[in-house]
């Protein structure tokens, strides 16, 4: 009589996540950092590893999930906080004006922010297009960039 055992996994057996490291990982990405970016610090680990573990341990992908969440709000509040910065001024035969090149600078950085958001959490942080047809006017497009009631809860 045979018996019929199940083959054996190939490759290597999966390793946990350190504790230490998803930490640390959660903590940057709820920041608001790149994960590449904590990846090329000395000692951290590849950022195909970080993936690897997502797809591997369902709770640590959860946690990371959520800090993305929390890293999207931060990069918003950076946002708001770079546009109602104070621009500096530029002292020029003894009158002092704002400096437009710092003007358009900062501008700049808050918009890509706000842009980066919107294309990585459409849903959440992109624009709201409402396309409908009326046989009288034709056809309406309206934008409403509002925040939606679900997300402010």
């Amino acid at each position: 009589m045979t018996y019929r055992t199940k083959p054996k996994k190939r490759g290597r057996p999966v390793e946990p996540v350190p504790q230490d490291h998803q930490d640390a990982i959660i903590a940057w990405i709820a920041d608001g950092k790149p994960l590449r970016e904590y990846c090329r610090m000395q000692g951290a680990p590849n950022w195909r590893t970080v993936y690897a573990w997502l797809e591997k341990d369902p709770p640590f992908s959860a946690r990371f999930a959520r800090a993305r969440d929390a890293g999207a709000d931060a990069i918003a509040e950076e946002a708001l906080a770079i546009i109602d910065a104070t621009p500096s001024r530029a002292e020029t035969d003894g009158s002092s004006r704002v400096d437009p090149g710092y003007v358009q600078w900062q501008r700049i950085r808050a918009e890509y922010r706000l842009k980066l958001l919107a294309k990585w959490n459409p849903r959440r942080y992109g624009d709201r297009l409402d396309l409908s047809s009326d046989s009288a006017a034709g056809l309406l497009i309206r934008v409403d960039l509002s925040p939606r009631a679900e997300d402010e809860s």
